[in-house]
């Protein structure tokens, strides 16, 4: 392999970003494959005709943003393009709870161990809280709820990954435009800028305020020489003598130009889903990792995500302005209901109000389609007709974390086989039932009416942007799949490095916690020489 990369990375995202970055320093040849686009300011979908959506199963019809999987009886929502998650989520950057690690992990995997990685990653994404003088109005509405239920010491502002100009203020005439924003270049020598609460986190910061992984740890493996490429599907890893084959398909405009690579390591960042489908599909379609652990799939957890809206009449909330989340109220210690979980404050970009006057892309099960069509239609035509009176409350909790993903034919014994999750809400509803409680006593603690979101009050259905597990880390090939340095069990030099090894559910937003295993597995792949 002495013209091939030493490490093929497959995904850009909070797994594949870091390890990338951290063997490219070292000096391996890196080349990390990406499915989606390389997004620019410029370039970030912003009308309904868009590249929006990013379609699993025809990417060269639709390669855009969001990857929106609506599957039998959960959705998931994952980005697409370089930087993976880190493009869709909304810069939240907190560390696991110590109590996490207690169960269900490795023994060598603690908090203790994490905390240095825990450090080095809030460096690299610049975390911060939002100053003081410029909370948005639902940041002041969270504080107080929390005081107003009896729990006042447990609200705070969240880390994250997002640069702010401390001097500042929104009051300031003008204060939301653009040319407000404050230039400069960051240590990875590319150009930012500074954050003036446009409210569109999720949907691509125009100003670049927010501390993407393409503005940081691919920057920094890419000026080391990693070899990024972009629009490039992995369908198959085989093994070989000395390495793998990994099997891809090129998007070149409508054409997909299949292609093969090699190296010696790979690490498979495709994020939960992704990465478990590739293996799925490598052992069960393809056949050229036949060895895989029996418990590929298993253990997928929704991360406890969950969404309660709340209209406040008499209260202005103004929930497109501000960094989309900014505070959380933390009953990780299991003392609301015996269920850990976190409360946060929410926000959405007022470019959901665009939905409900135009078309929609209709490749989805119409069923499916019509619920989430009906709960964003809870968002954007409130009873007043306004967005300014809605506060969406936000929350993750540790769910049972007992769902399979399988590989099934698209229709029933027919069609190419297609990722299917078996997830039954039934063990994590009393957890779920804990959060609508909390969300109901902190809404009408200030004035609020809680609605719940149509889809999981007609079928019990949720959205997670928070999908975890799949290739667990562990300690046996009969229920885990990689061990503790992220290795997969039986498969020298293949590794797993993303939300897909974590074996038990957060409770909270999970990207710091899957950058801090990838630092972890990066340095063992360089510390053993491989």
């Amino acid at each position: 392999m002495t013209n091939g990369p030493d490490a093929i990375v497959i995904g850009s995202g909070f797994g594949g970003a870091v390890v990338a970055c951290r063997l490219a320093e070292a000096g391996y040849k890196v080349v990390v494959l990406e499915r989606g686009r390389r997004w620019e300011a410029a370039t970030y979908p912003r009308a309904l005709g868009d590249a929006w959506l990013w379609d699993q199963a025809h990417p060269d019809r639709r390669n855009g943003w969001l990857d929106m999987r609506l599957l039998r009886r959960v959705a998931v929502a994952q980005g697409a393009g370089v930087g993976g998650g880190s493009l869709i989520y909304v810069n939240v950057s907190i560390e696991a709870d110590p109590s996490v690690f207690e169960r269900g992990w490795p023994a060598e995997i603690t908090f203790d161990e994490l905390k240095p990685h825990y450090a080095t990653v809030g460096r690299m994404l610049g975390v911060a809280t939002i100053p003081r003088q410029q909370w948005p109005a639902r940041t002041a509405l969270m504080a107080e709820a929390a005081r107003k239920v009896g729990h006042g010491e447990r609200f705070g502002t969240v880390e994250q990954a997002i640069t702010f100009d401390p001097t500042w203020s929104p009051d300031e005439p003008g204060a939301h435009d653009a040319s407000r924003s404050r230039r400069f270049t960051n240590a990875y020598g590319r150009e930012q800028g500074t954050c003036v609460h446009l409210g569109e986190c999720a949907i691509g910061c125009p100003v670049l305020a927010k501390n993407t992984l393409d503005l940081n740890y691919l920057a920094r493996a890419e000026s080391h020489g990693a070899d990024v490429r972009p629009l490039t599907v992995v369908r198959s890893i085989g093994r070989t003598d000395d390495g793998y084959d990994v099997h891809v398909e090129r998007i070149e405009g409508r054409d997909l130009v299949p292609s093969t690579e090699r190296a010696r390591i790979v690490v498979v960042a495709a994020g939960s889903l992704g990465s478990t489908e590739l293996l799925l599909r490598s052992r069960d379609v393809a056949r050229t990792l036949p060895g895989l652990p029996a418990g590929l799939g298993k253990g997928w957890s929704t991360n406890g995500d969950f969404l309660t809206l709340g209209w406040h009449g008499d209260r202005e909330v103004f929930p497109t302005r501000g960094p989309t989340i900014t505070s959380a109220i933390d009953f990780r210690d299991g003392s609301a209901g015996g269920h850990p979980f976190i409360i946060e404050d929410g926000g959405f970009p007022d470019l959901l109000a665009a939905y409900r006057r135009g078309p929609r892309e209709r490749f989805s099960p119409w069923r499916r389609r019509r619920l989430l069509d009906r709960s964003v239609r809870g968002l954007v035509e409130d009873e007043g007709g306004s967005f300014e009176h809605v506060m969406p409350w936000f929350s993750q909790g540790r769910d049972a974390a007992d769902g399979t993903m399988r590989l099934r034919p698209r229709w029933g014994f027919f069609g190419a086989p297609g990722l299917t999750i078996d997830w039954n809400v039934k063990q994590s509803r009393p957890m779920l039932e804990a959060i609508i409680a909390m969300h109901r006593r902190l809404a009408e603690s200030i004035g609020g009416r809680p609605m719940l979101p149509a889809t999981w009050r007609l079928a019990s259905y949720l959205i997670t942007p928070h999908p975890l597990g799949g290739c667990r880390m562990g300690t046996n090939p009969g229920e885990h799949v990689v061990d503790h340095t992220g290795e997969v069990f039986g498969h020298r030099g293949l590794y797993v490095a993303d939300g897909a090894i974590v074996p038990t559910a957060l409770g909270i937003t999970p990207s710091r916690t899957i950058a801090a295993l990838a630092e972890r597995i990066a340095s063992g792949i360089v510390s053993a020489g491989r």
